[in-house]
This record gives structure tokens, C-alpha cells and sequence, in this order.
């Protein structure tokens, strides 16, 4: 064959909508009486309107350049997975070097996978790069703190681990929530699933620092203070997330659910405090008087009742 096959498929495009010279037309014409696979082609290509072959190019360009970018994406990613990797290696030669073995090697090189994963692994990774990336990060920071507390021989890492656990989910939960793969599987119910780990790790959170500081009643103190409080926190997400009503109404509700739910936290907290504390022990607490509460309660809900006139003179005007 006179032409490759690549020059050919440029042509097509021209050759089917009779928009080429006569010299061009003879030479696709030759090509094709040769090329099986070109001439399969224009027959696809019959069967195309001008709007899927233009919709087709454009895929393709776009694949393209994706590829492209990628090919991009990942050697930058090498170059600086490659420079960070050059501290670690000098911290081991030196390390090596003045006999001290591969004492302080292994925080060196735990802390450098810090950055890795935050600019490392969203230039690596093919997909799904912000779930990476915080789990990448999530691991690596809990890895250093492991392996600061064994050199340092202390028991405060599960303390440290399950604060930052929670720290991390309250702060980038609802990001990976809306990304995939997550969004995926939780679908519509995302607020839900967040609510549900940052609870989870909160309460971890509380257990591992009671076990860590323990002496008797610790635990009732803990759970008694935040565990009514946490009430407070999912009534208040039930009442704004599945209430179905407008946001006058849902502030109202919340406004008077969270001085009713205030005071009771407050005294049951107070109760499961004092009920496990040893004789003589006082607590120190700052009670809401009940006239607050009312006046709370008064205020939400006439910001209910706004919101229930609103709506109904709305629908009025529909």
C-alpha cells in the first residue's frame, strides 16, 4: 500500500461528505481497494450522521488528551516521590554512619510519607484520587504517631490515633462521602453515614482516653457529659435532614429541641456524674435556668408558626 492506513483515516471524514479534490478521492479509492480494515471503516462511517462522527472525534480527542495527562500526572508523580525519597536516604546513610543503627530512620522516613500521600498519590493514582489520598494520608499519620510513641516508649498512641481518626472524619468525611467510590454505595444517604462515623470515632475517641487516664468513675463522668450531648447533635441532624418542612419551620424545631434537650443533657449528665463519684467529690456545673429553656422553646416555636403561615399563604398564591 502507497499511504498508511493513518493518513487514510484523516481523509475519510472528507471523502464521505464529497469534499475533496478528484486526485484525493482516486488515492482513498486505491487505498481502500487494498485496505480491508479502511474500507470496513467507510462502511461504519455510512451509517454515521455528521453529528455522531463529530460526537466520535470528540471522544476521541478527549481520550486523547486524558492519556495524555495521565502519562503526565504520573511522571511528575515519580519526580517528586523521587525527591522525597532523597531525605530518607541520607537519613540512612547517616544513620548507618555514626553506628546509631536505624534508630530515628524509621520516624524520618514514616514523616516523609506525610507529604507522599498528598502530593504523591493524587498525581499516581489513575482514579478515584480523593479517597486515596485521605486514606493514603489517614494511615501514614497514624503510622507516624506508632512509630513516635515506640521510640519514645509511651501508651499514649491509641489516645493520639483515635483523636486524629476523628479529627479527620469531622473535617473530610462529607468530602469523601460525595466521592467515589463512597457516593456509590451510600447513594442518598450520605448525611447519614457521616453522622454515623463521626459518632463512632468520637466515641472511640472518648474510650480510649478513658482507658488511658482511668480511675474509678472515669467513665461515668465521660459518658455522662457527652453522651446526652451527642443526642442533642443527631436530633438536631434527624430534625434538619428528614423533616419534611421548610427552613423556618426546621429552624424552629431545632431552636426549641435544643434548649428542651440542653437542660435535660445538662441535668442527666449531672446525674450519671454524680450518682459514680466518691463522697466528698464536688462538681462545679452551670445549670440553664428553666426560664432560658421556656424562652428558648418560646422562640422556636414561633419560628415554627412563621414558617407554617409562610407556606400555607404560598400555596395560597399557587
Amino acid at each position: 500500500m502507497k499511504y498508511d492506513c493513518d493518513v487514510i483515516e484523516d481523509l475519510l471524514p472528507l471523502y464521505q461528505d464529497g469534499a475533496c479534490t478528484n486526485a484525493t478521492k482516486r488515492t482513498v479509492e486505491e487505498h481502500l481497494a487494498e485496505c480491508p480494515k479502511c474500507a470496513e471503516l467507510v462502511k461504519k462511517l455510512k451509517d454515521m450522521s455528521i453529528d455522531d462522527m463529530i460526537l466520535k472525534e470528540k471522544e476521541d480527542v478527549i481520550s486523547s488528551q486524558s492519556k495524555y495527562f495521565k502519562r503526565k500526572s504520573a511522571l511528575a508523580g515519580s519526580i517528586v516521590g523521587g525527591i522525597f525519597a532523597l531525605p530518607i536516604l541520607i537519613c540512612l546513610i547517616v544513620n548507618l554512619a555514626t553506628g546509631h543503627g536505624l534508630t530515628w530512620f524509621f520516624i524520618v522516613l514514616a514523616a516523609m510519607l506525610i507529604p507522599t500521600s498528598l502530593f504523591v498519590v493524587p498525581l499516581v493514582a489513575p482514579k478515584n484520587r480523593m479517597f486515596l489520598t485521605m486514606t493514603s494520608l489517614t494511615g501514614s499519620i497514624i503510622l507516624l504517631l506508632a512509630v513516635c510513641c515506640i521510640y519514645s516508649k509511651g501508651n499514649w498512641f491509641f489516645v493520639a490515633a483515635s483523636a486524629v481518626l476523628f479529627g479527620l472524619t469531622v473535617c473530610f468525611g462529607p468530602f469523601i462521602a460525595c466521592r467515589r467510590p463512597v457516593n456509590a454505595y451510600l447513594k442518598n444517604c450520605k448525611g447519614l453515614a457521616v453522622m454515623i462515623a463521626c459518632t463512632v470515632t468520637f466515641f472511640l475517641m472518648m474510650l480510649c482516653i478513658g482507658i488511658y487516664a482511668y480511675y474509678p468513675g472515669i467513665f461515668a463522668e465521660i459518658f455522662g457529659v457527652f453522651l446526652p450531648l451527642t443526642l442533642v447533635a443527631w436530633v438536631l441532624f434527624l430534625i434538619i435532614r428528614y423533616l419534611p418542612a421548610n427552613g423556618l419551620v426546621k429552624a424552629g424545631v431545632c431552636i426549641a429541641a435544643m434548649s428542651a434537650l440542653c437542660y435535660l443533657a445538662n441535668e442527666a449528665g449531672t446525674w450519671l456524674t454524680t450518682k459514680h463519684l466518691e463522697p466528698g467529690v464536688v462538681i462545679v456545673r452551670a445549670t440553664p435556668s428553666l426560664a432560658m429553656t421556656f424562652v428558648g422553646i418560646g422562640i422556636g416555636v414561633a419560628f415554627a408558626l412563621i414558617g407554617l403561615l409562610v407556606k400555607k399563604n404560598g400555596g395560597k398564591k399557587q
